[in-house]
């Protein structure tokens, strides 16, 4: 699905394809160019962004990223604890443990990367700001 919409700023009258958006915000890149980088900080979005000036402070991930982390850990942590119990059984303290370290490393790898889709998401869609022509309407 892309979406064809044409706004007042000729930078931004191209198509937007939501998948390529996406991908670019998951490796946190603009979805705009995919060059500049789209976080100043660990979880901060830029205002703009560094390579083609497209502005990103619109957003609204909000609680999103984090439901959507904890979905993708869960699904991934839940059955490699059940493996592992069944296979080897160790101790609760190894349990304990381990799928802290695990489940820890994982939600701070993926949450940039899942934000930055949602962001992306939004900004492929148009949302939040993001649709240039109906801000110059309000403006």
């Amino acid at each position: 699905m892309t979406l064809t919409i044409e706004t007042g700023s000729p930078d931004h009258s191209e198509t937007r394809s939501w998948k390529q958006a996406m991908w670019r915000g998951f490796r946190c890149t603009c979805p705009a160019c995919g060059e500049g980088r789209m976080f100043g900080k660990f979880l901060k979005v830029a205002d703009t962004c560094g390579h083609c000036g497209e502005e990103l402070h619109h957003h609204r991930s909000d609680d999103a990223p984090p439901y959507f982390t904890m979905f993708v850990v869960g699904h991934i942590v839940v059955p490699l604890v059940l493996v592992v119990e069944k296979l080897w059984a160790p101790p609760l303290l190894f349990h304990f443990t381990l799928w802290t370290v695990v489940t820890l490393a994982l939600t701070f790898a993926l949450m940039p990367g899942i934000k930055g889709a949602i962001v992306g998401l939004q900004w492929a869609l148009r949302m939040h700001g993001f649709d240039y022509a109906a801000r110059q309407e309000a403006e």
